[in-house]
């Protein structure tokens, strides 16, 4: 593993603990974080086709791979995508590999980016922050593992909303104190 890779895994990790379990953000984290069922891959390249063959070879792996030993994947970039708006076009071509693979239905990809904007919000509106990552970072999840959450989560469909709270009592101040920061350039 080189230092890259390192940092970003360790920063992401951060963040994971910090931000998505530590506030409780996403509450279906904790058990696959606990579990050790997260797999962690940095694409050290900063071309866009890159990023998209090793999301291939990642879905295929996590469709591969027994769920009670790999239930979710985070892919990282370091160094692709910088610009939220060309990540967000780039989510695109990530539907039409999961299309492609014929995986749609069974594995989905969320996206988290150190300038995640929302539409309509302003780019420092600290809701924003609920997807607010130190890299761009693809997110590969189980359908049946999202199912099986929001059945046994009450009221699944108000996490947003109280995320959206949980950041507005924390503020900008409470979010650096988390130690979680944008590490691409602007």
């Amino acid at each position: 593993m080189t230092d890259t890779e390192r940092t970003a895994i360790e920063d992401t990790q951060t963040w994971l603990m910090q931000a998505v379990v530590g506030l409780n953000l996403c509450p279906f984290a904790k058990a696959v974080v606990v579990k050790d069922r997260v797999r962690y891959r940095v694409c050290t390249s900063a071309e866009p086709a890159d990023l998209l063959a090793m999301l291939r070879d990642e879905l295929q792996h996590l469709a591969e791979a027994d769920p009670q030993q790999l239930d979710t994947t985070l892919l990282i970039a370091p160094h692709a995508l910088p610009d939220f708006l060309d990540f967000n076009d780039f989510l695109g071509d990530c539907d039409a590999v999961l299309q492609d693979l014929a995986l749609d239905g069974v594995l989905q990809v969320a996206d988290f980016h150190p300038r995640y904007q929302f539409g309509g919000v302003p780019e420092d509106d600290i809701s924003n922050f609920t997807n607010r990552t130190p890299y761009p970072t693809l997110h590969l999840l189980r359908e049946s593992s999202i199912d099986k959450a929001v059945a046994a989560y009450p009221d699944a469909s108000l996490i947003f909303e109280r995320n959206i709270e949980v950041l507005n009592t924390l503020g900008h101040e409470g979010w650096q104190a988390l130690g979680v920061r944008a590490r691409v350039a602007r």
